[in-house]
């Protein structure tokens, strides 16, 4: 069930990336995917972790961003600083540090794009609720702060 629910969920992503022309969010969300799907019980799986280090980690970006402009190296940066601030905020999500740099090599408008992550994130959250539900995969969440 979980490779169903991974498809159905990526599916629903990428539907979703390419209403709003923002498909470049697919590759960090296919591997939040991976871990809300496949291990739903670790702590980098849960809700908080998902939504929060996905959020956290995009406002570094932006910040890194406003300071160090579109660079590689900028976008370096901001991938360790989110790594940091994810820890700091206790919202520990491995994948989202490459939104970090999404956000700082593809500039993207920055309402539109923490909006448009802010419902991905979500609806990744509610896909893994209900491949918990049918009783294939582990309950979904362990856990929701």
């Amino acid at each position: 069930m979980a490779t169903a629910g991974g498809v159905a969920a990526l599916v629903l992503l990428v539907a979703v990336g390419k209403l709003l022309a923002m498909p470049v969010l697919i590759p960090p969300l296919a591997a939040s995917a991976a871990l809300v799907l496949a291990a739903p019980a670790l702590p980098l799986a849960q809700p908080r972790s998902v939504v929060g280090g996905q959020l956290v980690s995009a406002l570094v970006g932006f910040a890194a961003l406003a300071v160090g402009g579109s660079s590689l190296w900028t976008a370096a940066i901001a991938g360790g600083l989110a790594i940091g601030a994810m820890a700091a905020a206790r919202t520990p999500h491995s994948p989202a540090a490459a939104t970090s740099v999404i956000v700082v090599l593809g500039q993207p408008p920055a309402l539109r794009f923490l909006a448009l992550l802010a419902l991905a994130t979500v609806l990744l959250v509610l896909a893994g609720i209900l491949a918990g539900r049918t009783g294939r995969t582990a309950r979904y969440p362990a856990y929701w702060w």
